[in-house]
Formats: C-alpha cells, structure tokens, sequence
C-alpha cells in the first residue's frame, strides 16, 4: 500500500561537483540549503544582501553584483536609531552609517568577485508581491518596520517578471557565460498575503520560472515546493508556525537534492569529508593526554592525505 505521492525528480543535467562555486540568493530557504551545502565542503556564497523574497529585488540585488555598485550615505536612512538600506536585510543595519556602508560595500566586492567564478547560481523566488515606496516609486527588499502606509503593495506578473529576468539572465551571462542556474520556489508559506493570495503568487512563481527555462538554455529547476506540498503534506512537517518546513523536511528536501545533482563520487567525498569534519568538531574532555595528541595527529593526516588525492577542496580551505 501507498500512502503518498511521489514527486519523480530525474538526475539533473547541471551536475554539481565540490570543483563548483555556488552562489545562491533568495528567500530563507536558500540560506536552509546553503546550511548542508557549506557543511559537505562546498565552496558557496549565500544572501549577500541578505533575504530576498520577490524576484523584483533579486533581480535589482543581482545587477548590483554585475556591477558592482558602491553604496553611499544617500542610498542609506535612519530609522528608530540605526541606518539601513531598503536594498539589504537589516542584518546589515547600525548604528554607524560608516560600518552600515562598510558591511555593504564590503560584501558586494566580495560576492560580485564569486559571481565572476561562480559555476553554479541557485536562485529561489519566495512571493510575487512587493512593497514600492511611495516616497521614489522604488520596491524595497526590506520594509524594516516602517508603517505600512509608506509602502504599495502589488502583485506581480508573469509578463512582469519573465521580461525582467530575460533581459537579467543575459546580463549574468555578459559577466560570467558559463554560469548555470538552478531556479526553485520556496515552500515557506506567506500567510500574511492570505490563503488563496499565497498560492496565486506561488502559482506566477511557477509559470515565470516555466517560461524563463523555455526562453533560455542553461536554465533548470528544483521542486522544492512540490516536494512539501505533494509529498509532505502534513502539518508534523512544519515547525509550531504551520508555515516554515520543520529540520526533518528540510533534511528531506536535501535529500532529494542530492540525488538530483550529486554523482557518486561527489556522494562519496561528501561522507569522507563529513567524518573528517566530525572528528575536527570533536571536544577531548583532556586536551592535554597523549591519547587526544594522537587523535590530533592521526586526523590531520587523514585531512592531509584526503586534501591531496581532492585536490578540489584546496580552494574551500583557501575560503576559510
């Protein structure tokens, strides 16, 4: 007997190896794959504007990577005390309007760098609506707790987003022409916006990546939201919000993922190296016996020999 429908997800034709560079922007979830990605030694940049939601504010974060944009004060306001941007998470947000711009800058330089050497680029739309700010007619990625009456909120369309992201996918390429992306809607549920609203939004979320995939080669996508609603469709699988998936989907998700884009060499590396790592992790209760001085030893060697025969993994280490 079968108690469940099972979402088929063939091995993906963009592979991805440990000689990748990841980059990966979008909602929370993103930074919920990013988390095992990073632990199995692959070399990733995530959110370097911090969350993003809509694919409006992606898309204007990813131009500011393509050009590496400088931010100044004029592109900064101070609310309840501190500085922030509307293009950034408030994870960037402070009190100094120099360590604000500092913590900006900085990490464009940083990411527009990977951009030019990433391989792979995963993208993940959270919700077509946005929130434009009366004040310029801009969308802001961020609303950082204004009143809701400074801000229009709107839907967009899949004839909206489809033509701006054409034109952004060619612009990615003029900076990096062998990049891949891997586009996937997040399955975090936006309640705010109201039951029927969340899913027409998921629905145009769908449909523009459809037509974005058509459109341009090298384009591909995950079923991270079908695998939560089609085949995890129970509530024991959300934390106590009933929105968020809970670590055991997560984990799930990740699984598939895995059997999507990982060869079995890669699969293989990633359980070499996850015992390795787990041994650095480990706390002696003695840190001074001999018997944990050989444990040290014994494990830097193993590192060493599994470095050597990987060489792959020079460049993840480079990063640390």
């Amino acid at each position: 007997m079968r108690f469940r429908t099972k979402v088929t997800i063939p091995f993906s034709n963009a592979p991805i190896s440990h000689k990748d560079r990841i980059l990966m922007m979008g909602s929370c979830f993103a930074e919920n794959m990013a988390a095992p990605l990073l632990k199995s030694g692959f070399q990733i940049d995530v959110n370097p504007f911090g969350v993003i939601y809509n694919p409006f504010s992606l898309a204007s974060g990813i131009r500011d990577l393509i050009m590496c944009k400088k931010y100044t004060i004029s592109d900064l306001f101070e609310h309840q005390g501190l500085y922030h941007s509307f293009s950034h998470h408030s994870r960037f947000s402070d009190v100094s309007e120099e360590t604000c711009l500092e913590n900006i800058n900085s990490r464009i330089q940083y990411s527009s760098d990977f951009l030019e050497k990433t391989t792979i680029f995963i993208i993940t739309f959270g919700t077509a609506y946005t929130y434009t700010l009366l004040s310029n007619g801009k969308i802001v990625t961020n609303c950082h707790k204004l009143p809701d009456n400074c801000f229009r909120r709107e839907r967009l369309s899949v004839e909206d987003i489809v033509a701006q992201w054409d034109q952004l996918i060619q612009a990615i390429r003029g900076k990096n022409p062998k990049v891949k992306l891997i586009f996937t809607v997040s399955p975090i549920r936006h309640w705010k916006d109201g039951a029927h609203e969340n899913q027409l939004s998921k629905a145009i979320l769908l449909l523009s990546i459809e037509e974005l995939i058509r459109q341009n080669e090298g384009c591909y996508y995950f079923p991270a939201y079908e695998l939560v609603l089609d085949e995890l469709r129970d509530y024991r699988f959300y934390t106590e919000d009933m929105l968020h998936p809970a670590p055991v989907a997560i984990d799930y998700i990740w699984e598939c993922f895995s059997e999507t884009f990982f060869n079995e060499h890669t699969k293989q590396l990633i359980s070499e190296w996850q015992n390795i790592q787990q041994a650095l992790d480990h706390k002696p209760f003695n840190p001074n016996s001999q018997e944990y001085q050989d444990f040290l030893s014994k494990t830097k060697k193993r590192l060493n020999d599994f470095c050597s025969k990987n060489p792959e993994f020079g460049n993840y280490f480079a990063n640390k």
